[in-house]
């Protein structure tokens, strides 16, 4: 199981019918309206660290240094896809020497509300042996197998928002 490979850092699994999960997490701190404000992301392995958000990075307003919700989802759609990938091809005796999976997250702006209606990902890999009919066939198990692809389309996530508000 992959996940018995994952770092487990303590307090962040549960453990659900004798198998234990690994929690990962982002801090987001925004300072701020949303119009004129602007944030950081911060992972808890100390990877992703302080990296600066705002709204006209977001909505293509604005150039450099910084990212946004949609580039993040993109890099963990890549990385995701390139393990199911890689995992894939591994699992037929064609191991992948090399790999370069982008992933590209289109944000409308024009309907009545944001959306993301598309996410392209291209595949760049050398593959010993490989057999070109079967390109498609691999790329869409990838694509079935990855994690992020699954949520994407649907994957029963359980979201709970909790918290709580000051007034300073």
């Amino acid at each position: 199981m992959l996940a018995g490979h994952a770092k487990r850092v303590p307090g962040h699994e549960r453990e659900e019918r004798g198998v234990k999960d690994v929690i990962s997490s982002a801090r987001v701190v925004w300072d701020g309206t949303v119009a004129r404000g602007g944030g950081t992301v911060s992972g808890e392995h100390g990877v992703l660290n302080d990296v600066p958000f705002d709204l006209p990075t977001r909505i293509g307003e604005a150039d450099g240094g910084k990212t946004t919700p949609e580039e993040l989802l993109a890099a963990a759609h890549a990385a995701c896809f390139a393990m199911s990938l890689g995992g894939i091809l591994s699992g037929r005796r064609t191991p992948p020497e090399r790999m370069e999976v982008t992933s590209r997250v289109t944000l409308a702006l024009s309907g009545e509300r944001p959306a993301i209606p598309r996410i392209d990902v291209w595949v760049s890999a050398s593959v010993p042996d490989a057999d070109a009919a079967t390109v498609a066939e691999v790329l869409d198990e990838a694509e079935r197998g990855c994690l992020i692809s699954r949520t994407l389309r649907g994957g029963n996530v359980h979201i709970e928002p909790t918290g709580s508000f000051t007034s300073e």
